[in-house]
């Protein structure tokens, strides 16, 4: 967990790139976590934003 809003995005763009799974970035007690989506069973007001490593791709071109 960081405490830190851009070192979290940061990583969980670089771990859905590098898996090439869709992850999820979410905050919990002033912390942000990233796991992948498909594990995430939290509450969906805690996400701040969800990465999927294919429409970062398309929108590139």
């Amino acid at each position: 967990m960081s405490h830190n809003l851009a070192l979290a995005q940061n990583h969980a763009f670089d771990l859905a790139r590098t898996l090439m799974v869709p992850v999820v970035l979410f905050q919990v007690d002033g912390a942000f976590g990233v796991m992948v989506s498909s594990e995430y069973d939290g509450d969906e007001d805690t996400i701040v934003h969800d990465y999927d490593p294919f429409e970062i791709m398309d929108s590139s071109y």
